[in-house]
C-alpha cells in the first residue's frame, strides 16, 4: 500500500551552519555551542544516540583533547558542528569517533583527486549539478531525514570521468554534513536507474572500487539511513552484488533495489519528489535552490582542503592490498558481459 498523501513532512528551515571555520588544533578558547534544534529533534538525539547536554558537553571536551595531543594531526576543524558529525554517527563512542576522524583526514589526503578542490564554481562540477544528476531535495521526510536524488542517466560518461563522479557526490555531503538536523535523523539517498547505460560502468577501473570501498568505509561521517535504487538494468547486477558484497551488514541491510516508481512509492511520500517523479516541486526548482546553498557553502568546503594530517603506511594498511580480492568472479563477470 503507497503512502498517503497527506502524512506530514519536515519544511527546508535548518539551523544556521558555521560561516567560518579554525584549523588550528588546540586553539587557546572553543567558539560555544548550544543545541537550538526542535524538541523532535532533541527527543530523537536522545532515544538514538544517547545524546543529552552532559554527554555532548564531555564527548566534544575529550574530542578536542584527543586532536590536540594528536602527534599526526597538524591541521583540523574542532568546532562543534564538525566533531558532531563524527560523535553522532558513532553515537558518542570516542574510540569510534576519533578513528573515523583520523580515517576521513587520511582518505583526503591519500585520494586528492576525490575529495579536494570540490568547487560548484569549477565548470565541470557545476556542469554536472545543473544537469540534474545529483542534488538534494528542499523537503525533508516525515522523520527528519535529508533525501538526495540522483539521476544516473544524467552523468554524461562521454564527457566526466569516474573521478569528477566521486568528486560531485563528496561536494554535495560536504555541503550538507553540518546540517544537525540531518546528523540526528540521517540520509536517504534515492537513485533513478531507469536510463542507466553500459558506459556508466566503463569509467570505472577495479583499482578504483578496490580504493573507493576502503575509503566509505567506517570514513563518512553521516548516518546512512537507507538506499533505493529504481530500475536498475540488469547488466549492473554484478557490480551491484560486489559493491554489496564490500559493504558492512549493517549497510547492506538499508538498500532497497526497486522495479519501480510505484514500489519506491511504498517507502517515500511521493510528495517528497520532484514534481516530474509525482512530487510538487519541479526538478529544475530542486536544483536551482539545492545549487544555491552550494554555492553559500563554497568557502566553508574548500577550506577543508588546508587540513592535514601526515601520512605513514601505518595510517593507510590498505596500501599494499591488491586486486586479487575482487578479481576472482567479478572479473570474469564483467568479462563475460563484454562479449555477450
Amino acid at each position: 500500500m503507497e503512502l498517503q498523501i497527506s502524512k506530514p513532512t519536515y519544511t527546508t528551515t535548518t539551523t544556521p551552519m558555521t560561516n567560518q571555520i579554525d584549523l588550528n588544533k588546540a586553539p587557546e578558547s572553543y567558539a560555544p555551542y548550544s543545541f537550538d534544534l526542535s524538541d523532535k529533534y532533541k527527543i530523537m538525539a536522545q532515544d538514538e544516540l544517547r545524546e543529552d547536554d552532559d554527554m555532548r558537553e564531555n564527548a566534544l571536551k575529550q574530542f578536542r583533547e584527543w586532536i590536540a595531543k594528536h602527534p599526526l594531526i597538524r591541521k583540523c576543524r574542532t568546532d562543534a558542528p564538525f566533531l558532531l558529525r563524527f560523535l553522532r554517527t558513532k553515537k558518542f563512542s570516542i574510540p569510534a569517533a576519533t578513528e573515523m576522524l583520523e580515517k576521513y583526514l587520511t582518505i583526503r589526503q591519500v585520494y586528492p583527486h576525490w575529495f579536494f578542490k570540490l568547487d560548484i564554481n569549477d565548470p565541470d562540477l557545476e556542469a554536472i549539478i545543473d544537469s540534474g544528476y545529483l542534488f538534494a531535495l528542499p523537503e525533508r521526510d516525515e522523520h527528519g531525514r535529508k533525501i538526495i536524488f540522483s539521476n544516473a542517466a544524467k552523468f554524461d560518461t562521454s564527457r566526466f570521468t569516474s573521478a569528477q563522479l566521486i568528486k560531485i557526490h563528496s561536494m554535495v555531503l560536504e555541503a550538507l554534513q553540518d546540517e544537525e538536523e540531518s546528523q540526528i535523523s540521517g540520509y536517504i539517498h534515492v537513485t533513478d536507474d531507469s536510463e542507466l547505460n553500459i558506459g556508466f560502468l566503463s569509467i570505472w577501473s577495479f583499482t578504483d572500487i578496490r580504493n573507493l570501498a576502503h575509503c566509505v568505509q567506517n570514513s563518512l561521517p553521516m548516518r546512512q539511513k537507507e538506499n533505493h535504487f529504481v530500475n536498475l538494468p540488469s547488466f549492473a547486477n554484478k557490480l551491484s552484488e560486489f559493491i554489496l558484497s564490500v559493504l558492512s551488514e549493517k549497510l547492506r541491510n538499508r538498500v532497497f533495489v526497486h522495479r519501480g516508481w510505484d514500489e519506491l512509492k511504498t517507502k517515500i511520500n511521493p510528495q517528497l519528489l520532484p514534481k516530474e517523479y509525482g512530487g510538487t516541486v519541479p526538478m529544475a526548482e530542486c536544483i536551482a535552490q539545492f545549487k544555491k546553498q552550494l554555492k553559500e557553502r563554497r568557502d566553508i568546503v574548500l577550506a577543508l582542503d588546508e587540513m592535514e594530517i601526515e601520512i605513514n603506511k601505518s595510517t593507510i594498511p590498505w596500501a599494499d592490498s591488491t586486486d586479487a580480492d575482487i578479481a576472482s568472479g567479478v572479473i570474469g563477470s564483467f568479462r563475460k558481459l563484454e562479449v555477450d
